[in-house]
Formats: C-alpha cells, structure tokens, sequence
C-alpha cells in the first residue's frame, strides 16, 4: 500500500492504525519531550517482544516443541543499505539542498521584487501563525489535514474548484493591479 492509498482511506483499517499511530505520538509529544517519547515507546516495543520471547519459551518447554527463536526470520532478514542507494539518496538530498538554497539566494537578493515580496509577505504572515500556534500544533493539524482533505476533495470537487477558480480569479486581479502600482515590477501571466 503506498501513501495515496493511506491519504484517499481505500483500506480503511490499514489507513485508521497509520493515522491513529501518528496522531497517537503527536499528542505524546504535547505531553512529554522528545527523548522521554521515544525512551517510551522502545520500552513498549521491549516489554511486547520479551514477553512474546519468554511464552513462546515456555509454550516450548511445555508443549516440548522445538520450534526455535519465535524472531528469527526477522534475525535473519538483511537490513544493510548498499553503497548505491546510500549514492542515490544522497544525491537527491543534495539536488533538492542545492535547489533549495538558489532559490532562497533568488528571494533574499531580489532577483524578482515580486517574487521578493511574496516571499516577505509569507514571512511576515507566519509570525502571527507562529505567535499563534507552536510547531508541534502545525504539524498535527498538517496530519489531520493530510487524512481529511483529500477525502473531502474527492466527495465534493465540483464546488471546490469552482470557489477556488473565483478565489484565484480575484487574486490574480488583486496582485495585477499591486504590480501596475509598483513602478519595475515585470507581470506574471498566468
């Protein structure tokens, strides 16, 4: 199952544990740090294999089995990254490293003054997003929106796009009409 399968809820149940597992840790991490979150969460991950260990032993030892180490196909599974893919992923972060920094070079220098100014505008709006909410509350509601937006998009596309195309038509109004005023300021066709 790949993430748009989990995101459109086409298994239900599959879909229900991944969402509940992230917003399980996102509302530990409110509660506790970090270090004690994941200092937890291998201490239950512990308790559940060595429990399982010690009755499948004792399963063994009463039933005189010999079945082996209740683990071992899992032992014995190779888990090694090779040099090539540690080369491929590598190199995409690189591309997406260096991509990123020649367009923060572009917005930072004013290569475009709107482009620039978009950008400050963004800035400027994320203070008060930021004085409002902290990242740990951003992200959870980036979680609950990556499972509910698509499914809501899906079952109600046709009003969407048709507020999205009038909200877009009066954006585009708005920013040409900013750009006529702004004297050097090339216009954006879209």
């Amino acid at each position: 199952m790949d993430a748009i399968d989990l995101l459109y809820w086409r298994d239900i149940k599959q879909t229900g544990i991944v969402f509940g597992s992230f917003l399980l840790l996102l509302f530990s991490l409110t509660q506790f740090s970090v270090v004690s979150v994941v200092a937890y969460l291998a201490l239950a991950a512990l308790s559940a294999t060595i429990s399982f260990r010690i009755y499948k032993s004792v399963l063994q030892a009463v039933q005189k089995t010999d079945e082996g180490h209740p683990f071992k196909a899992y032992l014995e599974l190779e888990i090694t990254l090779s040099q090539e893919q540690i080369q491929k992923y590598t190199d995409c972060l690189q591309l997406y490293v260096n991509s990123t920094l020649k367009e923060l070079r572009r917005l930072f220098l004013v290569q475009d003054l709107v482009d620039s100014l978009k950008f400050a505008v963004l800035m400027w709006l994320l203070t008060y997003v930021g004085a409002l909410f902290n990242g740990l509350t951003l992200l959870l509601m980036a979680v609950v929106s990556m499972f509910t937006l698509p499914v809501v998009y899906v079952k109600h596309q046709a009003q969407i796009d048709q507020y999205l195309g009038l909200v877009r038509t009066h954006i585009n109004t708005v920013v040409a009409k900013i750009q006529a005023k702004i004297p050097g300021t090339k216009r954006h066709t879209e």
